[in-house]
């Protein structure tokens, strides 16, 4: 968006917390940026609002502004079915475009009396990394015949930090079975990690990683579905805060945490969450993903029904003209 000249008051990196501790810590913080958007779309009084994703934020905002008589289209909308459905109401009385990236959310909005145009999943328009296989694993010094294990521990510092110790110990255990295994650890540019005496190599580019690896462990998030359109087997892992794990269990009406498994209405990849996350039974799960070519192209045909789930490529055409076909209606 910065590309494309948009200004940017905050940027969404700053902005990103995970769990109700967290939240509750940065909350003057948060209000200070409330303050100041609500200011700057004072000043401008735009044509519209188009608000992405971000529910913590975008439905706090619909509200304080919901006397300024400017249309809203939402755009990845809040997953309301998987916990807080009562927060369908501000979306049913002050947004007046919802666009969908998931296949079942249409339905479900509409028996909740909220209109939902479904226009696909970006990970619809997936191509292939920029890179070759073969300088892939030139650049690492890596021997492309051998099992490449993807770690992707997370995007945030506070989301590694409960997961790095676990997933190190558990390259102990696989080695222990697979001595030529090598490891790719996908690092966000935010995320400081510790080696120790592991020899892990670290890659950036994080969908090249999946592109060509062998199996993955990938912290429960957007990756989950990434990894799916790249075909690679994988099994999802997470830990969070006591407290926010309480909460967590007590307002979800989901019965998965992978976005694959929702989607697909069945456990197609392995979760492995709190408790679960252990090195005994992330190794025990991911052995066979390694080494079992029947488990894997079992976890593929199933990846295989999800991704025409998602859409044929196109998705930000298609928004585009939603967007202005609904403001020239207006």
């Amino acid at each position: 968006m910065a590309a494309q000249e948009v200004q940017i008051l905050e940027h969404i990196d700053n902005l990103s917390m995970v769990g109700f501790s967290e939240v509750i810590k940065h909350l003057p913080y948060m209000k200070r940026v409330m303050t100041l958007t609500i200011k700057k779309i004072t000043e401008i009084n735009p044509a519209r609002i188009i608000l992405i994703d971000y529910p913590g934020f975008n439905l706090r905002l619909i509200k304080k502004i919901s006397s300024f008589g400017i249309p809203i289209t939402y755009f990845i909308l809040p997953q309301v079915w998987a916990w807080k459905e009562n927060r369908v109401r501000i979306i049913r009385e002050f947004v007046d475009q919802s666009l969908s990236i998931f296949p079942f959310e249409p339905d479900w909005f509409k028996d909740r009396g909220v209109s939902v145009r479904y226009v696909g999943h970006p990970f619809s328009e997936s191509s292939p990394p920029k890179i070759s296989r073969r300088n892939f694993f030139k650049k690492h010094n890596l021997d492309p015949k051998n099992p490449t294990l993807i770690l992707l521990p997370g995007s945030r510092q506070q989301e590694v930090n409960r997961h790095w110790n676990i997933l190190l110990k558990t390259i102990k255990i696989l080695r222990s079975g697979i001595p030529n295994l090598q490891v790719i650890v996908g690092k966000a540019p935010s995320v400081t990690l510790s080696l120790g005496s592991e020899n892990i190599c670290i890659e950036h580019d994080s969908k090249a990683a999946l592109h060509f690896g062998s199996a993955a462990i990938i912290a429960s998030g957007t990756a989950t579905l990434e990894a799916a359109v790249e075909n690679i087997p994988f099994i999802v892992c997470y830990r969070m805060s006591s407290f926010s794990w309480s909460l967590l269990q007590w307002l979800s009406k989901v019965s998965y945490a992978s976005m694959v498994n929702l989607i697909g209405k069945k456990e197609i990849v392995p979760e492995f969450l709190q408790k679960k996350m252990t090195p005994e039974n992330l190794s025990k799960a991911l052995f066979p993903l390694i080494n079992e070519q029947t488990k894997r192209e079992s976890m593929r045909n199933d990846f295989s029904q999800v991704i025409k789930m998602l859409g044929e490529p196109g998705v930000y055409d298609r928004l585009a003209k939603e967007i202005l076909r609904k403001h020239t209606l207006c």
